[in-house]
């Protein structure tokens, strides 16, 4: 894409979620079977895998960031397979269900379509599949969301197509998804428009 979106920006960004660590640690740890990584990014999710997941495959759109995630492969569980592809969230090559576990973790405030990738991670889940989600969306405070509101075409165009303001858990239902477990917070080491956080997981039933 430019030197800034595949090498300044996934620098920034790796700094600016470190707060969200233990959140993804506690994610990624329920991640079992066959799973699904979508927008593995550089690879920054792989050390808090545990060695439930079996196989894990990895899609990113952009080959420098998934160049960077190859080197994180070494940091998965010792006997976990891990594939890494160059991959579209929107159109999935992969048959219907045939993963255990797909992850979505601070993507769909990116991806273009955030609707139609969730569509996809349902078709290619198992039925009981998880879908295992940590991402920031549009705030319930009502001063928050105007806020984010405002700053969104200036977050967009500095963060590389980041929204600030989707209403990502109303999108995970209107996929076909039900919850099984979700939290929602204000994180308390996020900037205040980045930092309304929705986590947990959602089935496929």
């Amino acid at each position: 894409m430019s030197l800034y979106a595949d090498y300044i920006f996934p620098v920034v960004l790796d700094v600016a979620t470190k707060p969200l660590k233990p959140q993804r640690q506690q994610i990624l740890a329920q991640a079992q079977g066959r799973v699904l990584e979508i927008g593995i990014g550089t690879g920054a999710n792989l050390p808090f895998y545990s060695d439930k997941a079996q196989e894990i495959v990895g899609i990113e759109p952009e080959l420098a960031m998934l160049k960077k995630a190859q080197s994180m492969v070494k940091k998965a569980p010792p006997h976990t397979q891990v594939k890494l592809a160059v991959g579209d969230a929107h159109h999935l090559e992969f048959t219907d269900n045939s993963f255990d576990t797909v992850i979505m973790c601070l993507v769909l405030c990116t991806i273009p379509s955030p609707l139609q990738a969730l569509k996809e991670a349902y078709r290619v889940l198992k039925p009981n599949g998880e879908l295992l989600f940590l991402e920031h969306v549009r705030s319930n405070l009502p001063w928050l969301s105007s806020c984010q509101n405002m700053l969104n075409p200036l977050w967009n165009h500095v963060a590389c197509g980041c929204h600030l303001n989707r209403d990502t858990e109303a999108t995970i239902l209107e996929a076909g998804f039900e919850f099984k477990d979700i939290e929602r917070y204000q994180h308390p080491k996020l900037v205040s428009v980045g930092g309304s956080i929705i986590q947990g997981v959602a089935i496929k039933k």
